[in-house]
């Protein structure tokens, strides 16, 4: 994995990327929980003042982290005996080896029990959400006849138009970003198509950068044409009108954000009570309505089911 790191950081030109940060205090109850997410504050928030509103005993500390960060932090905090109370984490790959050396908390309960075998990792892991990694566009400035229904035409699309795409295509900068190198993980494994992708972003000045915000705000401003492995609930929370969403045809990444109790964690009544509120039908629906849980394909995109890949927590991360 790390050869591929190597490849994917010379294939890309990669801007500078700034830490993603934020802290959010919420409720009012005596006892206090940490959640430590990758989650935008903004998007989640809704859904934990909702779990809140029925447990006036709790107040919630919110911490957004990048995931390279966050990782950093739980390890240490696994080695120090210390933690949060929950982390919640779209690198599902550190969460997989945060589990694997003994950092989480066992937990089980009906809502649980009902989950994949998939999304569930020795009962200290749980994938809550279903996000796919999807291609976006702006619409105003790539014409209907070049948007790419899959890779294979966007492939085409770069070898075909590279004056025109030159340094206007995106996707996520792998060493900044844990998301993005899990989804370059998964397409390396699954994808015929990944070894001219990287030949093609690379003769075509592709540029990598950050987080999910920046990508959609700088197609929406032109900047970008195109960008590529964009996680989809961002993009249904947050893109203008003028960006187009596709779900790669040939098949579409879906991503489920990984839960987890800290073996040092202070108050993990109230992580098992959030996870738990997630897993039931208040929080999938809540989830849903903040674009973290996709039930069906984009109406611009017919996505057949066979197409779906969804990430599995497993040890193969």
């Amino acid at each position: 994995m790390r050869r591929l790191a190597l490849l994917l950081a010379g294939c890309l030109a990669a801007l500078p990327a700034p830490a993603q940060e934020a802290v959010r205090e919420l409720g009012s109850g005596a006892t206090r929980m940490v959640l430590r997410s990758t989650t935008d504050a903004a998007v989640i928030r809704p859904v934990l003042e909702a779990f809140l509103a029925g447990r006036p005993d709790l107040s919630l500390r919110y911490e957004q982290w990048g995931s390279n960060a966050l990782d950093a932090l739980s390890r240490a905090d696994c080695a120090a005996g210390r933690g949060a109370d929950a982390v919640w984490s779209s690198a599902v790959q550190h969460m997989v080896g945060l589990v694997n050396r003994a950092c989480a908390r066992s937990h089980r309960s009906a809502a649980t029990a009902a989950l994949p075998a998939d999304l569930r990792w020795r009962d200290q892991l749980w994938g809550l959400t279903r996000e796919p990694a999807v291609i976006i566009y702006n619409r105003d400035l790539v014409p209907a006849a070049e948007v790419p229904a899959d890779r294979f035409d966007l492939l085409d699309l770069m070898r075909a138009r590279p004056a025109r795409y030159r340094g206007r295509i995106a996707t996520y900068d792998i060493e900044a970003s844990g998301l993005g190198y899990l989804f370059a993980y998964a397409d390396s494994l699954e994808a015929t198509t990944f070894g001219g992708l990287m030949e093609s972003f690379a003769r075509t000045g592709g540029v990598a950068t950050c987080c999910s915000a920046e990508l959609i705000r700088d197609v929406a401003a032109g900047r970008y044409l195109i960008a590529y492995n964009v996680l989809g609930s961002y993009v249904e929370a947050a893109a203008p009108a003028n960006v187009g969403v596709v779900m790669p045809g040939d098949y579409t990444l879906f991503l489920s954000r990984g839960y987890m109790i800290p073996a040092g964690a202070a108050a993990p009544a109230a992580g098992e009570a959030l996870l738990d509120f997630l897993l039931g039908a208040q929080g999938q629906a809540l989830l849903a309505q903040a674009g973290q849980v996709e039930a069906a394909a984009p109406a611009e995109t017919a996505l057949a089911q066979s197409a779906a890949r969804p990430i599995a927590l497993s040890p193969a991360l």
